[in-house]
């Protein structure tokens, strides 16, 4: 179960001797009182207060973290050095060392160390901000507006067909933001002089929706060929539509049968999709599976993968191998001996594997390699170490010598078809263009959504930390409110006629968590602005609708049939809110524990976890 928040632990040393406006009560056969639920006008005592400002300092970063973190490696750019000519091997943007604010900086002296090395120094190693993204999960700022990204893409996929066809299109799409802001503009971006040979739709981040009934990826799909038809693709310009999730692997095996099977290997392949989608996940996914050219895994470095929006600033590729009849063959015969095994048949390390995987999502699928045999450790993207310096410290050589790298021989790669990762397509409208680093990896899941159920009545409001509200004003009967959002953002309800003076008192504070910053930090956000929304029930198991609270997560509505109920919603001013009807996961409200007595507030559940491709042990 969910913690309600940090008034809440203060508010259960406190009960002994301060008189709180609800009832607890203790659970049946054990001693241990349950958590109550506590309306946030709850005003504790110096004592208490003194507690948080305590439990808040324990959850800070130590200062030396904060200061590695905040400093930026030194910039020492030499604009008299002219451009390598060689692509970072974490983003692909050209590796120069003229402009510290531009895609692919080094520092001028590592750069020219890497230079005298020869013509292979500066090759797999990584730019300033890569090295940054993968030891500190930082990103510097760059300059690099949305409308570069389009140009970059767009004359990638303006270039002249090769092999005498178009490119496939490989649209990744996030289900979790559905409706995809993106997909509607993608005709216009291509334009129509574009070869393009057809689109096929990967649905990824499936493993982050709970399935709220037997089914529910069949809905999915239906719901992602609905927008790709509001989006105008349709017919032999819609290829096929996939579920898959990068991360954990599920889906993948079958969409490397599906382009195998239907594209071969006529042309290259660009991945497409919106920024955060997980197209370079895709990219590095591919990358070690039956897709890519045997070698290849052990010759191009893998994309930097990062929450950051924009991470992937240009072209990277790897060649896709020729799948002929006996390699189909072989592959085959390896996905039916795979799928005989049991989890107790497993290496030691693929059940650790598998068991983490499952913690962080509930479809997990199994990805191997047919044409040479899967390293024990895969978890290493690049060397980011050659580039030897730190967030406080000027670069250093290091007295290490650089290994020659493996290389394709000309024969190998002159008729090659390559799969290309772009970059992302900037969101507009979308909060996560408003945060920072911090608070992006608060807001994106990262594990599985588990939902959290709420049961209000009129007059009472619910905030999804400061970046969503909504209000229940006008109800005959109480409704439920089912959140699907990262983990990690708290959710407070509290009563209509104090919910703007918490949000001024708690605001970028650590009760509402995001954003945070204090007052500082408020100077620049923007304030919530409110939407009127009209719903009526569908039944007490349904939702009847999503409200999407931009990138932010979404709140099912589930009322009694023929119930009207009158909401009002609440989002940061330039940022998106969509009322989704059909709902995602229409039956969400049911994935939940027993109501906690005297609150509105019901235990979570977690559904289990399940593993593509694996025969499961008893009878069940």
């Amino acid at each position: 179960m969910f913690r309600l928040g940090a008034w809440a632990l203060l508010a259960r040393r406190a009960r002994a001797r301060t008189p709180l406006r609800h009832r607890g009560a203790t659970p049946a056969g054990g001693g241990e009182e349950q958590e109550r639920f506590v309306f946030l006008e709850y005003e504790p005592d110096p004592a208490e207060r003194a507690a948080a400002a305590t439990l808040r300092r324990q959850r800070e970063p130590k200062p030396r973290r904060e200061r590695r973190a905040a400093a930026a490696v030194p910039s020492l750019s030499d604009p008299s050095v002219p451009p390598s000519g060689v692509s970072c091997s974490g983003c692909g943007a050209e590796m120069q060392c003229g402009d510290s604010g531009a895609p692919g900086f080094v520092p001028a002296d590592k750069y020219r160390s890497l230079l005298s090395a020869g013509p292979a120094g500066l090759r797999g190693a990584v730019c300033q901000r890569c090295w940054a993204l993968a030891h500190h999960g930082s990103a510097l700022r760059l300059r690099l507006p949305p409308a570069e990204h389009r140009r970059v893409l767009s004359a990638a996929l303006r270039r002249p067909p090769r092999h005498g066809r178009g490119p496939l299109l490989l649209y990744v799409l996030d289900l979790t933001e559905l409706p995809d802001p993106v997909l509607p503009q993608l005709p216009a971006l291509l334009g129509p002089g574009v070869p393009a040979s057809g689109v096929l739709v990967v649905g990824n981040k499936v493993d982050l929706l709970p399935a709220d009934c037997r089914g529910h990826l069949g809905r999915l799909r239906q719901r992602v060929a609905a927008a790709c038809a509001l989006a105008g693709l349709r017919g032999d310009a819609l290829v096929d539509i996939r579920l898959v999730s990068a991360k954990t692997g599920y889906g993948i095996e079958g969409l490397i049968s599906r382009l195998q099977r239907s594209w071969k290997c006529a042309g290259d392949v660009y991945l497409l999709g919106a920024t955060n989608s997980g197209k370079s996940t895709l990219f590095n996914t591919l990358l070690r599976s039956d897709y890519c050219k045997s070698r290849a895994p052990d010759i191009i470095d893998r994309a930097t993968v990062s929450p950051w929006p924009g991470t992937t600033l240009n072209l990277l590729k790897f060649p896709i191998i020729n799948p002929t009849c006996d390699r189909i063959f072989r592959r085959q015969e390896r996905l039916k001996e795979e799928a005989t095994k049991t989890e107790d048949e497993l290496s030691s390390e693929e059940k650790k594997y598998l068991n983490q995987l499952k913690k962080q999502g509930y479809l997990v699928g199994r990805v191997g390699r047919t044409f040479q045999p899967q390293k024990s450790n895969a978890e290493i993207d690049f060397d980011p170490d050659m580039l030897s310096y730190s967030m406080d410290e000027d670069p250093r050589d290091t007295p290490k010598k650089r290994e020659e790298r493996e290389e394709f021989t000309h024969n190998e790669v002159k008729d090659a078809r390559w799969c290309f990762d772009t970059p992302g397509i900037v969101k507009e409208d979308c909060v996560l263009n408003l945060l920072t680093e911090k608070e992006v990896k608060l807001v994106l899941p990262s594990h599985a959504i588990v939902p959290r159920t709420f049961i209000l009545k009129p007059g009472m409001v619910l905030f999804l930390a400061a970046l969503g509200r909504i209000d229940y004003l006008e109800g005959e009967k109480s409704a439920w409110f089912s959140v699907l959002a990262s983990n990690l953002l708290p959710v407070h309800v509290t009563t209509l006629s104090n919910a703007d003076t918490i949000y001024e008192k708690h605001v970028a504070q650590e009760l509402l968590k995001v954003p945070m910053g204090g007052e500082e930090r408020m100077k620049e956000f923007p304030p919530l602005v409110p939407q009127d929304i009209t719903l009526k029930g569908i039944g007490t198991t349904e939702a009847v609708a999503d409200i999407k609270l931009s990138s932010a997560g979404w709140v099912a509505v589930t009322a009694h049939a023929e119930e009207e109920l009158l909401l009002r919603a609440y989002t940061p001013k330039g940022t998106a809110l969509v009322v989704r009807e059909p709902p995602l996961l229409p039956y969400i409200s049911t994935i939940r524990g027993a109501r906690i007595p005297g609150t509105p507030v019901y235990r979570t559940k977690k559904p289990p976890s399940f593993v593509e491709n694996l025969r499961t042990t008893g009878s069940g």
